[in-house]
C-alpha cells in the first residue's frame, strides 16, 4: 500500500474512532430492510439519528435509501457506515445476504465506512464470500475502511456461539480484507480473551437480541469490553429502547470509560497494533 493510500484509509478510521482511539460504539440501523421500521409511529430515522447524535456514539449503520432522510448535521459527532447486502425475514432463505449497493454509491454518499454481513455455514456462503472479497478489493481501491459482520448461521450450524466457529468466521474476516469485525459475543470472559487475543483487527461484540433490563444491557457491554473486544455494536437493544439516546449514552458511557482490568488486555491484543499505527 502505498503512503497516499495508507494516508486516506488512516483519516477515515480515525474519524470512525470519534471518542476514543481504542474503542468502537457502533448502533447499527440497518435492521429496518431486514425486519421493518426501526424507529416507533410518529417518529423518524431522522429524529432517532438526532436522538444519538451526541450520545458518545461513534458510528451508526444504514442503508443508501434512510441517508436520504438524515439531516446531515447529526452526523457531526458520528459516523455514517453504509451496509451494502441485505435480505429479508420472509425471504425462502433469510440467510442469504445479496448487495444491493455498492462502495462508490458509499463514497458519493460520504460514508465513511462500509459494512457487508456473511452468514458463515448459509446455503449460499460461497457467494456471500465472494462478495465479501469483491468489497474488500474495492474498498482497497477507494482506501474505504471496511467493517466485516461475521455470523455463525445455516442448516448445520446448531450453536451459533461455539468459540470454534465465530473463531473461524472471525479470521474469515481478517483474511479477506476487512478491517474491523462484528461478531457474536462468547459465553464468558476467558473465552472472549482467546478470540479477541487472536484477532489481528479490532474486533466488536453483536448486541445480540433485546434484553429485558437496562442492568442487562450494561452488563453485556461491561462483560464484551472486559473481554477485549474493542467495543459493541448494539441495535435493537438501543433503538427499541423508550429512550435511544438515553440507552446509547449509558452504554456508550460503560464502552468509552474502560472500565477496570480491560486496557491493558486490549492494548496488548486483537489489532492494536492496527490502531497505534493507523490512529496515532
Amino acid at each position: 500500500m502505498t503512503t497516499h493510500q495508507h494516508f486516506g484509509r488512516a483519516v477515515r478510521l480515525r474519524r470512525l474512532f470519534h471518542h476514543d482511539p481504542q474503542r468502537l460504539m457502533i448502533v447499527p440501523l440497518d435492521h429496518s430492510l431486514s425486519d421493518g421500521p426501526v424507529v416507533p409511529r410518529g417518529s423518524s430515522i431522522d429524529r432517532l439519528a438526532g436522538q444519538l447524535s451526541g450520545a458518545g456514539v461513534d458510528a451508526i449503520v444504514v442503508h443508501k435509501g434512510s441517508v436520504r432522510h438524515i439531516d446531515h448535521s447529526r452526523l457531526a459527532s458520528m459516523s455514517l457506515i453504509l451496509h451494502l447486502n441485505a435480505s429479508t425475514a420472509h425471504a425462502p432463505d433469510p440467510d442469504a445476504k445479496h448487495l444491493v449497493t455498492g462502495v462508490e454509491a458509499a463514497l458519493r454518499l460520504g460514508a465513511d465506512a462500509v459494512s457487508v454481513h456473511i452468514n458463515m455455514g448459509s446455503r449460499e456462503e460461497a457467494r456471500q464470500l465472494a462478495d465479501l472479497g469483491a468489497v474488500a478489493d474495492q474498498c482497497d481501491r477507494w482506501n474505504l475502511p471496511l467493517l466485516a459482520m461475521m455470523y455463525p448461521r445455516g442448516p448445520k450450524v446448531t450453536d451459533p456461539a461455539d468459540p470454534e466457529l465465530v473463531a473461524h468466521a472471525v479470521t474469515l474476516a481478517a483474511d479477506l480484507g476487512a478491517d474491523l469485525v462484528k461478531a457474536p459475543c462468547l459465553r464468558t470472559r476467558a473465552e472472549m480473551r482467546d478470540l479477541t487475543a487472536a484477532c489481528p483487527i479490532p474486533l466488536i461484540c453483536a448486541g445480540g437480541p433485546q434484553r429485558d433490563t437496562e442492568d442487562e444491557v450494561l452488563a453485556f457491554a461491561r462483560e464484551a469490553v472486559a473481554g477485549g473486544a474493542a467495543g459493541v455494536a448494539m441495535g435493537r437493544n438501543i433503538f427499541q429502547s423508550p429512550d435511544p439516546g438515553a440507552m446509547a449514552a449509558r452504554v456508550a458511557g460503560v464502552v468509552h470509560h474502560r472500565p477496570g482490568g480491560t486496557l491493558g488486555h486490549i492494548e496488548e491484543g486483537h489489532g492494536s497494533e492496527l490502531r497505534e499505527t493507523v490512529l496515532a
